[in-house]
């Protein structure tokens, strides 16, 4: 489920996302592996939006994306995990987080250096779901005013529980 238009929303697999007008976004499904679940071999959602064209193949991190975006991108990444994940003490928060603030960013937080990009990452849950946020912006020197660029998004992240 892909959106290159206006301001959108899209909405597949319980989550839905509000996108800016002019952002790009895609909620979707791959195999998860050994590492992330113990239910291996199960699917688990994504959803990937961003201020640039995502390219069709990425990570789910963002890898291929980060590749690509410029010094005022900004990518944001949630991913899901097992019910087993949502009850561990790492997803003990509760609720999609609706800000993160500048000083949050650091750039020895990226799943895949680049330079001058930064990242922030939470992990949380809504009933029995459990997610990782992770959100790339395309220059840590512009974290204030990129920063605000990636709450209005998460502001617009719903989860059915």
């Amino acid at each position: 489920m892909r959106n290159r238009r206006s301001s959108t929303e899209l909405e597949a697999f319980g989550l839905t996302v509000a996108l800016p007008a002019g952002w790009d976004g895609e909620i979707f499904k791959r195999p998860v592996d050994f590492a992330s679940t113990a239910a291996a071999g199960t699917e688990a959602p994504s959803l990937h939006a961003a201020n640039f064209s995502l390219p069709a193949e990425r990570g789910d991190f963002g890898s291929g994306a980060v590749d690509i975006m410029g010094r005022r991108g900004v990518l944001v990444c949630l991913n899901e995990y097992d019910a087993e994940s949502a009850r561990s003490v790492l997803f003990s928060a509760e609720g999609v987080p609706q800000s993160l603030h500048p000083d949050d960013f650091a750039t020895d937080t990226l799943q895949r250096p680049q330079a001058g990009q930064a990242g922030a990452q939470r992990f949380f849950h809504v009933g029995d779901r459990g997610f990782c946020l992770y959100v790339v912006i395309g220059s840590h020197s512009l974290r204030a005013m990129l920063v605000p660029v990636a709450n209005e998004v998460l502001a617009g992240i719903k989860i059915a529980g």
